[in-house]
């Protein structure tokens, strides 16, 4: 498979796993467990048969390795899907995700005593006043929607700051993880789709502590308007639906980064992604009528700005344009 079918798998199935996700939490905000766990049991019975040929495949890096990775991973991304039940809007939850680059260059300098450039530090700076922004509107937004008494309305905001907690420890937890892979993968060789599935596979014991309430939304999802599946003709509850759709575009997204990572440079894949999440964010307002003020366009104009930045697109864009020129000159 080339670039450009990677590039299209990215985008259709990010994108319309961020449409399904929201279509689940507009009807259910507390279903993130059940989400959660659906996506890794997916991928890890995949994994099971085509990575590791049933159990017959032994891993390239050792199994003790996997479970530290592992227990940072599941952390990651419950606490990421529960956040949305504490007043945070998915646009905001976009948002938010897209400051990895500050969690990763900040871990960077303490953890491996990394030196960037003047331009590196300009983006992240960028970066980190774009998210404030977009948060500190947000804040506003969460007073305005709360209409009702003064206890209800601190009540909510106190809701919001957790969530804002909770994705900011998410958001350095996973630079964490990424710096652990980086130095695992220096040690062993790259083994991403083993990663992917013990990643997916090891925490699913885990699940087991939210069973009762990953149980409570399978009953909810069950009570949920019956609706008819295209081409198959069988009449599903329409949260099933919704469910499986969001289990296979996570899949066929994280298919997609995994074949785009071994057919194009770093620097490519950072972009896509970052489009990628621009069109959801879009996306998400337009289609969902989510609020999104003037500021908040503001605020992520900035945080894609500083990503461009940080990547080093414009750099590249003028080295390409640049590039016949360059060829002439030398020819003569």
């Amino acid at each position: 498979m080339g670039p450009g079918a990677a590039v299209a798998l990215v985008f259709v199935g990010c994108c319309s796993n961020v449409v399904s996700l929201e279509l689940l939490v507009r009807q259910f905000p507390g279903c993130g467990n059940i989400v959660t766990f659906a996506q890794f049991l997916f991928i890890a019975l995949e994994g099971f048969v085509f990575e590791t040929n049933f159990g017959r495949k032994k891993p390239a890096i050792p199994i003790r390795n996997y479970v530290i990775m592992v227990t940072m991973f599941f952390t990651i991304s419950v606490i990421n899907n529960y956040a949305l039940n504490f007043n945070i809007a998915m646009p905001l939850h976009m948002i938010f995700r897209s400051g990895s680059l500050i969690a990763n260059m900040v871990l960077g300098i303490i953890i491996l005593k990394k030196r960037y450039s003047a331009s590196k530090y300009l983006s992240i700076a960028l970066v980190s006043a774009g998210i404030f922004i977009c948060t500190i509107m947000s804040a506003k937004q969460v007073n305005v929607a709360n209409e009702g008494s003064e206890e209800e309305n601190f009540y909510g905001f106190v809701r919001w700051l957790i969530g804002i907690c909770m994705l900011t420890f998410a958001l350095l937890m996973s630079a964490r993880m990424g710096i652990f892979q980086e130095t695992l993968y220096k040690q062993y060789g790259k083994h991403s789709k083993e990663a992917l599935f013990y990643n997916h596979c090891l925490p699913l014991p885990g699940f087991l502590l939210l069973s009762t309430d990953i149980y409570s939304h399978c009953l909810h999802f069950s009570q949920s308007t019956p609706t008819v599946v295209p081409v198959v003709g069988l009449t599903v509850p329409i949260m099933w639906l919704y469910l499986l759709i969001n289990v296979i575009t996570q899949y066929v997204c994280i298919r997609g980064v995994f074949i785009l990572t071994t057919e194009c440079a770093s620097l490519t894949v950072t972009l896509v992604v970052t489009l990628r999440k621009f069109l959801s964010l879009i996306f998400s307002i337009m289609y969902f009528q989510n609020p999104f003020t003037g500021w908040h366009w503001v605020g992520t104009g900035v945080v894609f700005l500083g990503t461009l930045l940080y990547t080093e697109v414009w750099t590249s864009v003028r080295a390409a344009l640049r590039g016949p020129d360059v060829e002439e000159k030398k020819a003569d």
